[in-house]
């Protein structure tokens, strides 16, 4: 009886300006510059990747997406979110009730 095929995905270092994961025998590179939501993401939280589909990774602890298509080529994804753990960013206060 065949069994269940398990994609996997490897975090094999993460530094101060990149985390690197091996996708099958090939090893990619996250900026924070391209990808901001690792940059403030525990050790803990980069560790937890998925691996859905052949082109599909998931952070479930940080909600990110990412196709690897994205991380080979992040100049033709444009950010569809920003990073909100930059020095000076405050949250809109709620409007007023009178």
């Amino acid at each position: 009886m065949p069994g269940t095929t398990t994609l996997k995905a490897e975090v094999t270092n993460v530094s101060g300006h990149c985390v690197w994961i091996l996708v099958d025998d090939e090893e990619l590179a996250l900026p924070y510059s391209e990808f901001p939501w690792f940059e403030s993401a525990t050790i803990h939280q980069i560790l937890n990747v998925l691996r859905p589909t052949a082109d599909h990774l998931y952070w479930p602890d940080i909600d990110v997406d990412l196709s690897v298509d994205s991380i080979r080529h992040p100049e033709r994804f444009p950010l569809m979110a920003k990073s909100t753990s930059q020095p000076g960013h405050a949250p809109d206060p709620p409007p007023s009730i009178p």
